[in-house]
């Protein structure tokens, strides 16, 4: 398996607080089948204000943790990722090597939880016809997406990727995410399923975990989600997209209607 999303490097986010966590996520990782780790290190948010998260900061850092791997005998490649915070200046950075995926091709972007700029799809629009695929993070935390899950086809309609985090399928999101991430899956939503992971106890590599919810949802093309677009978007080639207009079960409305009532209490 590929996992294209997590914070393992050591001292550098809100992520691993050293390398002995960094090694336990990862010999974790490679426990549940993970061959290849992309280190998507948060850029430009609000989280790692005034630190360093310069390109050949990350490849150093990438660098001395892969060296650490291979002498403990963990079979685990890494790749040089980031998880960019949304601002309007997207365009501007994206010549940054550290800010995409695929030679440029891809780019994992994350809102803020309650809020959807007015800006992003201009932003998103100019971003395609540069050349560069967005690729939503974990959407199914995003209130705006659990307020209207027809977001997440029209992101979908207008070419961009979908992520799902792990801990979201398993739960550990709270409710309403767990529901939208098991929405978002099984309307074949769902591009890649990544782990998200920060730290060795409670939100490590559980991409093998949430791989088997996934599987139960919709069988074998489970696998594309940790597999084969993962090692697409690593290698810069393109995604095949068919969305299907969501139509809303009128169960699941119901269901839905009484669980954000009670939160909301």
């Amino acid at each position: 398996m590929i996992d294209l999303h997590n914070h393992v490097l050591p001292n550098i986010d809100d992520g691993s607080k050293s390398l002995d966590i960094s090694l336990s996520m990862l010999a974790c990782a490679a426990e549940q089948g993970i061959t290849n780790v992309v280190n998507t290190v948060h850029y430009q948010h609000p989280k790692v204000e005034g630190l360093d998260i310069s390109y050949k900061k990350i490849q150093f850092a990438t660098e001395k943790l892969q060296n650490e791997l291979n002498v403990n005998n963990i079979p685990i490649k890494l790749h040089i990722g980031a998880e960019v915070y949304y601002l309007p200046n997207l365009l501007e950075i994206k010549n940054d090597p550290l800010v995409t995926f695929g030679n440029g091709k891809y780019m994992l972007i994350e809102f803020q939880p309650y809020l959807l700029p007015n800006t992003y799809k201009q932003i998103f629009f100019d971003l395609k016809m540069s050349g560069i695929t967005p690729i939503i993070a974990h959407p199914e935390r995003y209130k705006a997406v659990q307020d209207n899950f027809n977001i997440v086809y029209e992101w979908l309609n207008s070419g961009y990727l979908i992520q799902v985090s792990a801990g979201s399928l398993l739960g550990l999101m709270g409710k309403p995410a767990k529901l939208i991430a098991e929405k978002i899956i099984m309307n074949n939503y769902c591009q890649v399923l990544g782990s998200d992971a920060h730290n060795n106890i409670k939100r490590n590599f559980l991409l093998r975990e949430a791989f088997e919810i996934a599987e139960k949802l919709i069988g074998k093309e489970a696998y594309k989600l940790v597999y084969d677009n993962p090692k697409s978007i690593i290698n810069g080639r393109p995604i095949s997209i068919n969305p299907i207009e969501y139509k809303e079960n009128k169960f699941f409305s119901f269901f839905w209607s009484i669980l954000k009532n009670n939160n909301e209490k």
